[in-house]
């Protein structure tokens, strides 16, 4: 909870015409879930109710005077084929127009459109829904677009690909605001996934498999509780009872991602709260996470985050307090 009297971080959701229902309700799901650190309210352009792409209208309580108060302005999917033709509608400029230059601006999905429609993100890093890539090239070839990831941080501008990846982009600002401890805490209330790295694969086309097939799951769960043992794939495989092939190819089928690589971000994941929780060296945290040397955790970490482990301690142990956590 807030302790110090610190108003809450004020999130402002805009909602457009053809909003689309389920990622409208993320922000307010995962933020209005951190103990009161941030305040969630929804606007639409002119404060009546919008239409979403369901068969019923939603009613909000503001206008897009609301965008003027906000310390963080979310931008859910919504119509944006007229946006990739005839790009933004004056409406919609204005009200972008009133965001305080202090704000940071978050898009899920197809939101990232009305983003780059305004050109805000001109010249930058970005992702969006893996099925609009073509179109989105062709109608904002300035943006660097990269629509292989979950989510992009640039900075003061994050965007997400679709539907969960919008969950996922939510926890990483709660963790970037307060660390990993009060993050995972809104995951396993919301119960989900408590961090996916934002360059993981967006899951395109990924088969499912049958309800009879063994899957990989209870292999992930032991390597979760074994993660300062040497495993190996053959490890995992036996825990799976398949073959290391098998094994390698439903681990890719399920988690979009290899058996190896999923590893390494397990343990530097381990490895960050461990850093933000504890004062233990960076050689005993590297050995409780699975890393052969502080060496190697020190490449990890720098890889995953582009930080050293004392710089990401720096950091992270601080942010809470600064914030009023």
């Amino acid at each position: 909870m807030q302790s110090d009297g610190a108003q809450p971080h004020r999130v402002v959701v805009l909602a457009l015409d053809g909003v689309y229902v389920f990622e409208l309700g993320i922000p307010n799901r995962v933020f209005g879930t951190a103990d009161g650190r941030y305040e969630v309210i929804t606007c639409s352009l002119d404060g009546r109710p919008v239409r979403s792409n369901c068969d019923f209208d939603i009613a909000v309580a503001h206008d897009s005077r609301a965008l003027e108060t906000a310390d963080t302005v979310i931008i859910p999917p919504c119509d944006v084929e007229s946006m990739l033709s005839d790009g933004l509608p004056h409406a919609v400029s204005q009200a972008l127009a009133r965001i305080p230059a202090h704000a940071r601006l978050v898009s899920i999905c197809t939101g990232a459109i009305v983003v780059a429609a305004a050109g805000l993100l001109d010249d930058r890093a970005a992702t969006t829904h893996w099925k609009f890539t073509d179109t989105f090239r062709r109608a904002f070839p300035r943006v660097h677009l990269d629509p292989d990831v979950l989510y992009v941080d640039d900075g003061d501008i994050l965007t997400s690909a679709g539907a969960t990846a919008g969950v996922d982009l939510c926890l990483h600002l709660i963790r970037r605001d307060h660390g990993s401890e009060v993050a995972n805490g809104v995951a396993r209330r919301c119960v989900v996934p408590p961090w996916r790295d934002g360059g993981q694969a967006q899951f395109i086309e990924q088969p499912v498999p049958p309800p009879a097939a063994a899957g990989t799951a209870g292999a992930r769960q032991w390597a979760l509780e074994n993660l300062h043992l040497p495993l190996t794939m053959a490890d995992l495989a036996e825990q799976a009872h398949m073959s290391g092939r098998t094994f390698a190819r439903r681990f890719r089928d399920e988690v979009g991602m290899s058996p190896g690589r999923w590893l390494i971000q397990q343990r530097v994941f381990r490895a960050r709260e461990l850093l933000e929780s504890t004062e233990l060296p960076v050689d005993r945290i590297a050995t409780e996470v699975g890393f052969a040397t502080g060496t190697s955790l020190r490449q990890h970490l720098h890889e995953s985050i582009g930080v050293t482990p004392l710089a990401y301690r720096r950091t992270f142990r601080s942010t809470p307090a600064l914030a009023g956590s």
